[in-house]
């Protein structure tokens, strides 16, 4: 089900003023105002509430449902006459579908939870269930799914229905469909299951295989899913459990509501840790990211790790729910009209948020790959802006449903790259368009092509003269995985290739860089902003790159970047041949495979005049790579660009490497957890400089994990298959030494 609005009555998005503005654009010390401003802000979180849990539509992210909310709070904490028992600070969930699903009484009532969204909120919860009772509970933290909330309920061992959490108390029945997923069993694997037990969880969807349905959506016809809670919500609650099977829908349990014991001799357990551990012995799928803990600075770290370690899971997650572990010491501190106060959930900051995408351009790579790109209204996204996110191909835009003009879902994941999830399709008002992936290139105007049948890229065939394409990869063999040379950024990789002055470029060629001179660069110019005294004046001027501007009492001169720039080209002759290998562009060729090769062919000759079959034979470099090497060898111009460096003093071997020096080859070994004298990426280039194989999983085939603090679930999987585990010294001695005895 879909829901739909014209602007008119929009609950929240950019053309509509809600009530979302007015708790801070009102005259709050009427009371009139204050009921207005309340009754608005209500009515926009119900619409939303509708949107998310009875048509899973959203029509917002998380974090700015939970900021409507709060402003809620804020607001009936300060005016407390505003509360009624239907405002949503007192209600949880949403309406039932009754058309499509009987309702149904939950035995005891489904609740939500409260949140904080610092460690000063957290403290402040900490000290107050500590001050409302005398016990020293322990405390139960886990991960906080992001799915849908399911109940399900087993009478003398038998799952007899499956519901939704509904409006807390009345919930929907989709027990055919839950049955449908092979996580939950039918009957309990015990001989002595409660007599009555009501079990609380949520379903999920994995988020590798949420684009994919996303995709066949999309071919169908049909309105794509917002994000993967949401597609978990839409499978689960199909009319035809058929459609709901063919989803890979998974569960987690991570509570009781209800517990009768068929007998005395098996009561309820007394903690929550242990009826997790009557789940798993029951055959109940439970997370195997929880821990029991003491004090609030054990919870704490337990929210930094996996707030660092969010997407190293096998579900979404939002954050992290704490509670006491001791069920009697639950049942005393009891519960608000909503949630208990036994538990409360840590918020990551958001992940995903919505804005509008205004328009789609296309980029060109360095390997010529034309690239569409989304470029939207500004917006706050893990902690950073993001007005730009790839949409990787032509074929990817129409995958994702995605139209000019829609209200996007965006998704940032730390560090990984802008995405755009998916359009908000309710909030659609006609005046949106389709993307047109252009037929020729937007630089160089060269018709675009595929570089084999099938390939779902569209790209620019004319790799040696493409102004971008040249750009890029000017950029990409300056960066940190290549040569290393801080001053050759972006805009300076254009200059080179492109200034607006002179109409001849400095570089015409990346074989040619190291033969650049100050003077090639002095009438180099750009356009740029013109500001007065700091202040942009809306104005375009040109202006020298890479020198200063001529005053009347100083001539122009190449500038301090412009020197360092110099100093680093010089450096950069003498970095390791595997750097070498990844600034030439050779397509698969990253920093792993480029070191893979230089250890084992030592020169750029060798690898040049290897056989096909000599590439494919080398670990981890196999078919696909080696005829990516052949192809780039066999073009004239590319040899060019080996021949002037090797003439401006490139360093093209590795003289110096011994094989010796190998002391992990045939080896593979995971990193995992701090350690203190390697980074992430230094212990990689140690393993793979020795002639290892650095991966990131674990598995039968691993023959050392090197383990530092925190090493979580990595270490678990490495003793639970009998993979040798090593500290930091002692990987050091088998690095230095090739041997552990």
């Amino acid at each position: 089900m879909t829901a739909t609005h014209d602007n008119s009555d929009l609950p929240m998005s950019a053309e509509a003023t809600t009530g979302a503005e007015a708790t801070t654009n009102s005259d709050l010390s009427d009371a009139t105002a204050r009921a207005q401003a309340h009754a608005e802000l209500v009515a926009t979180i119900e619409a939303q509430r509708a949107a998310y849990y009875t048509d899973d539509s959203p029509l917002v992210a998380d974090a700015e449902y939970d900021e409507l909310v709060h402003r809620l709070e804020d607001l009936e904490e300060k005016f407390p006459e505003l509360v009624t028992d239907s405002s949503p600070t007192q209600t949880v969930g949403g309406n039932v579908d009754t058309s499509t699903f009987d309702p149904v009484e939950h035995i005891g009532r489904m609740y939500s939870l409260d949140n904080v969204f610092d460690f000063e909120e957290l403290r402040g919860w900490h000290d107050r269930v500590r001050a409302a009772t005398s016990a020293t509970s322990k405390f139960l933290c886990e991960l906080k799914i992001d799915g849908l909330a399911v109940n399900l309920l087993y009478r003398n061992g038998e799952l007899v229905r499956a519901a939704t959490r509904g409006d807390g108390r009345i919930g929907e029945d989709i027990t055919a469909n839950v049955r449908t997923i092979s996580d939950i069993p039918d009957r309990l694997d015990t001989d002595y299951p409660p007599a009555e037990v009501e079990i609380r969880g949520e379903v999920f969807f994995p988020l590798e295989k949420f684009t994919e349905l996303n995709a066949a959506l999309v071919e169908e016809g049909k309105a794509p899913f917002a994000n993967p809670r949401n597609s978990a919500a839409g499978s689960l609650r199909q009319k035809d459990p058929a459609v709901t099977a063919e989803r890979p829908l998974h569960m987690l349990v991570h509570g009781i509501a209800v517990w009768t014991s068929a007998d005395d001799s098996h009561p309820e357990p007394a903690h929550q840790s242990e009826v997790y551990e009557a789940f798993r012995t029951w055959g109940l799928p439970i997370s195997e990211y929880f821990k029991v803990l003491a004090t609030v600075d054990e919870i704490e770290d337990f929210i930094t790790y996996y707030g660092e370690h969010r997407h190293d899971v096998t579900h979404e997650i939002d954050g992290i729910v704490i509670k006491i572990d001791d069920i009697a010491v639950q049942e005393t501190l009891g519960y608000t009209s909503r949630a208990p106060r036994w538990a409360t959930a840590f918020k990551y900051p958001p992940e995903e948020v919505t804005t509008k995408l205004l328009d789609i351009q296309v980029q060109v790579g360095r390997t010529g790959r034309v690239t569409p790109f989304a470029v939207m209204e500004p917006v706050t996204v893990a902690g950073s802006t993001v007005e730009r996110a790839t949409l990787h191909n032509g074929y990817e835009v129409t995958r994702k449903g995605v139209l000019i003009g829609d209200t996007v879902t965006l998704r940032k994941a730390g560090d990984v790259i802008p995405e755009v999830l998916g359009p908000v399709v309710a909030l659609r008002d006609g005046s949106e368009y389709e993307f047109v992936m252009p037929t020729h290139c937007p630089s160089c105007g060269t018709e675009l092509g595929e570089q084999k049948a099938g390939d779902k890229d569209k790209r620019c065939p004319n790799s040696r003269s493409c102004p971008a394409q040249l750009a890029n990869r000017i950029f990409y063999l300056a960066s940190r995985a290549a040569f290393d040379i801080e001053a050759l950024g972006e805009e300076a990789a254009l200059a080179l290739t492109a200034p607006a002055e002179p109409e001849q470029p400095p570089l015409t060629s990346e074989a040619f860089l190291f033969d650049l001179t100050a003077e090639d660069l002095a009438d180099v110019k750009i356009w740029r902003n013109k500001k007065v005294k700091g202040v942009e004046t809306g104005e375009r001027e040109l202006v020298p790159y890479f020198y200063t501007r001529a005053t009347a009492k100083k001539p122009s001169v190449p500038s301090a970047n412009t020197t360092k720039l110099f100093d680093e080209l010089d450096k950069a002759k003498d970095q390791d041949l595997w750097r070498v290998l990844v600034a030439l562009s050779i397509r698969h060729v990253g920093p792993t495979a480029a070191r893979t090769l230089a250890a084992h062919f030592r020169t750029l000759e060798a690898i040049r005049a290897a056989l096909l079959e000599e590439l494919s034979a080398v670990d981890g470099i196999g078919s696909t790579i080696a005829a990516s090497i052949r192809d780039w060898f066999s073009v004239d111009w590319h040899v060019e660009i080996i021949e002037a460096w090797a003439a401006a003093g490139v360093r093209i071997k590795d003289e110096a490497l011994e094989a010796g020096e190998q002391t992990l080859e045939g080896l593979t070994i995971v990193a995992t957890g701090s350690l203190s004298t390697f980074t992430r990426d230094g212990i990689k280039e140690a393993i793979l400089g020795a002639g290892g194989k650095a991966v990131s999983s674990v598995s039968k085939k691993t023959d050392y994990v090197v383990a530092g603090e925190n090493a979580g679930s990595k270490l678990e999987k490495a003793e639970s298959l009998g993979v040798k585990v090593l500290d930091e010294d002692t990987f050091r001695t088998l690095l230095e030494t090739g041997s552990l005895d």
